[in-house]
C-alpha cells in the first residue's frame, strides 16, 4: 500500500491552499493541523479535506485573510468573530487568548462564532493541556447543513457536535478525550465513499429511516445516528447541550440557512491547575491514574488497554515513520488542483 511522508502532505496541501489565495501563514496552520489529523489516525479530518476548503474559498465561504475580531472581551472572557476566516486559525488564536487569559484569572472561557471548519477539535484543548492547563471544548456547524438525526428521528437536526477535554500529565501520550456525539463523524462517512467502503451496521439511517451500511446514503437524504445505539438519547443529550454551547451561546442559531455556508460555532474554556492544586502534583496523579487503568485485568479478546488519547499517539508515532496511506480519490483529486494551478512538478503524489 503506497504511503506518503507527513512533511510532503503537509507542503502540498500548503501549496495548494496558497495557491487558492490563503496566505502563507493561513495555508501552514491548515496544512499542520490536517496532517495532524491524518498522523493520529482521524484520515477523515487529514489532507482529505484541503480540495473542500479550496472550494469553500471560491464560493466566499472562507475568507482568506479575514478579520479576527474581538467583539466584547473581560478579563476572563472573549467573544470572537472570525469574519469567515479559516477555523483553524481563529480558533488557534481563540485558545491562544483564553490559555493568557487563565494564566492570570484561573479561569477563563471564550465563544468563535463566524469562522470555518475547525477540523479536529483535540488539536485545541491540546495547546492548553500543554501549558499545564484543564480544557474543555465543543464545537457545532451553526446553521450549516445538518446530518444527525435525534434519537428516534429520521431526518437530520443535528451537527455531530464533537466535544474534547485534555488534562496535562507526565504521560509520554497526552491524556484526553475527543469524540463525536454521534456514532461517526461525517467526514469518516465521506472517507467510507472515497475508499469505495460500507460502514457498520448502527451508524447511519437512509431517507425512509431504514438502517444501512451504505454511506452515499447520507448525502441522500439519509441521517447519523446519535451516540449510544439503542442509549441513544445519552448521544442525543449531549449533542444538544454542545449545540446550545456552541450554538446558542455563540449566537449562531440553530437549524439550517438557505446558503449552505459551513459556519464552526466553538465554546473553549481552560482551568488553571494551578489554581487548585500543585500542577507537579496533578500531573503525576494523572500519571499514575492511566498507570491504574491500564493495569486493569483485561478481557479475554483483549491484548491491551488504553488511557484516553494513547493510541492516537502511537498512530502519530508509527505513521511518522511508515508514512501516511492516501485514498487513490483524493490524490487525483488534490493532482487536479496542482495541475489547475500549474504546480504539477512541485506538488507530484507518485
Amino acid at each position: 500500500m503506497p504511503t506518503h511522508s507527513a512533511d510532503k502532505l503537509e507542503a502540498i496541501a500548503a501549496a495548494l491552499l496558497e495557491a487558492a489565495g490563503a496566505s502563507r501563514h493561513e495555508a501552514d496552520v491548515v496544512a499542520r493541523h490536517c496532517i495532524g489529523a491524518n498522523l493520529a489516525g482521524h484520515d477523515s479530518h487529514g489532507v482529505i479535506r484541503i480540495p473542500a476548503y479550496i472550494e469553500r474559498v471560491r464560493n466566499e465561504h472562507i475568507v482568506p485573510g479575514a478579520r479576527f475580531e474581538i467583539v466584547q472581551e473581560s478579563p476572563t472572557t472573549t467573544v470572537i468573530d472570525g469574519n469567515w476566516g479559516f477555523g483553524f486559525v481563529v480558533s488557534e488564536r481563540a485558545m491562544e487568548i483564553t490559555i493568557e487569559k487563565a494564566r492570570i484569572s484561573n479561569v477563563a472561557a471564550a465563544t468563535v462564532y463566524r469562522q470555518g471548519h475547525v477540523g479536529r477539535v483535540a488539536d485545541y484543548p491540546l495547546m492548553a493541556a500543554e501549558a499545564g492547563m484543564i480544557s474543555m471544548m465543543t464545537a457545532d456547524s451553526g446553521r450549516s447543513p445538518k446530518s444527525v438525526a435525534p434519537f428516534g428521528g429520521r431526518v437530520a437536526r443535528l451537527g455531530t457536535n464533537p466535544i474534547c477535554m485534555a488534562m496535562p500529565s507526565d504521560l509520554e501520550a497526552p491524556f484526553f478525550l475527543d469524540m463525536a456525539t454521534c456514532a461517526a463523524a461525517a467526514g469518516k462517512l465521506e472517507l467510507a465513499v472515497s475508499r469505495g467502503e460500507s460502514v457498520p451496521e448502527g451508524w447511519l439511517i437512509d431517507a425512509d429511516g431504514a438502517s444501512t451500511t451504505d454511506p452515499k446514503a447520507l448525502k441522500a437524504g439519509g441521517a447519523i445516528l446519535p451516540l449510544g445505539g439503542s442509549e441513544g438519547y445519552r448521544g442525543y443529550g449531549l449533542a444538544a447541550m454542545v449545540e446550545i454551547l456552541s450554538g446558542l451561546l455563540t449566537g449562531l442559531g440553530f437549524g439550517v440557512e438557505p446558503s449552505g455556508r459551513h459556519n464552526d460555532g466553538c465554546f473553549m474554556a481552560v482551568f488553571n491547575v494551578a489554581a487548585f492544586r500543585p500542577l507537579d502534583e496533578f500531573r503525576r496523579d494523572v500519571t499514575e491514574f492511566a498507570e491504574y487503568l491500564k493495569a486493569t485485568p483485561r478481557a479475554e479478546s483483549v491484548e491491551e488497554i488504553y488511557y484516553p488519547g494513547e493510541i492516537e499517539h502511537r498512530r502519530a508515532t508509527a505513521r511518522r515513520e511508515d508514512g501516511i496511506f492516501v485514498e487513490d480519490a483524493t490524490c487525483e483529486r488534490l493532482e487536479s488542483l496542482a495541475e489547475e494551478f500549474g504546480l504539477t512538478d512541485k506538488l507530484a503524489m507518485g
